[in-house]
């Protein structure tokens, strides 16, 4: 079945030839020019990623995205103008997952939307379950499952997004060890590390923030200094 792709843009080329590339791919794809008409689409139809302008006429990208986290896991790509260091932080405050500036080569679009969707299939509720695989851990009152994509601290639910959840799950699965830079983003974002990449350090500062944890005393995740982090048996 054909993977369902929300575009939204205000900017009517942008988006229609997106529809096209998308489409090409074999995509099923829900384009709109506005959030209102969006926000409906999110509400009403099961979609797979969305690919959200920041700058919208009536309800911004940011937005939509705060919305689309109060319910969904599914990843989300930002379009954006100009990105500074503050915008992505925003971004990755209300659960963005990938930033594209314009103007942009269209088969860039695709390439990282494959790239998210691969992602969300293989660390998400679509991965394959191996017999002996631990589908839950529970370590001091963080619970976390994989078969339901739900994590709990002390009884509240953290709304992560999937590549928040991928981290956390990555790091409980090694409890006890530390877990290398490298090695977090290799495996959660399937790709290879460059050295000074700061993009593990960002979403590791939100995970805390999300877990109400003090940065210089965590009780979970914790950072040994120049080599990575670890979540303590």
């Amino acid at each position: 079945m054909a993977e369902k792709i929300l575009v939204v843009d205000d900017e009517k080329e942008i988006a229609d030839l997106l529809e096209v590339y998308l489409k090409n791919d074999g995509y099923t794809v829900y384009k709109f020019y506005n959030g209102a008409d969006a926000l409906h689409c999110i509400e009403e139809t099961e979609l797979d990623l969305a690919v959200l302008d920041i700058m919208l006429p009536d309800i911004d990208g940011l937005k939509l995205c705060q919305k689309i986290r109060e319910n969904f896991y599914y990843p989300v790509i930002m379009l954006t103008a100009k990105i500074t260091d503050g915008d992505k932080i925003t971004g990755l405050t209300v659960g963005a997952d990938d930033y594209i500036t314009k103007p942009f080569n269209p088969l860039e679009v695709v390439a990282r939307i494959k790239t998210q969707l691969r992602r969300y299939t293989r660390y998400n509720k679509l991965a394959p379950k191996k017999e002996t695989e631990m589908q839950e851990y529970d370590i001091r009152g963080l619970l976390i499952n994989k078969d339901t994509h739900k994590c709990l601290l002390f009884g509240k639910e953290l709304q992560l997004t999937p590549i928040e959840f991928s981290i956390l799950w990555y790091l409980c699965e090694r409890q006890g060890s530390v877990v290398p830079s490298e090695e977090l983003f290799e495996a959660v974002w399937g790709e290879k590390y460059f050295h000074n990449n700061n993009t593990v350090m960002a979403h590791i500062g939100r995970l805390r923030e999300k877990m109400q944890e003090n940065a210089r005393h965590p009780k979970f995740i914790k950072t040994v200094w120049g080599v990575g982090y670890t979540i303590e048996k």
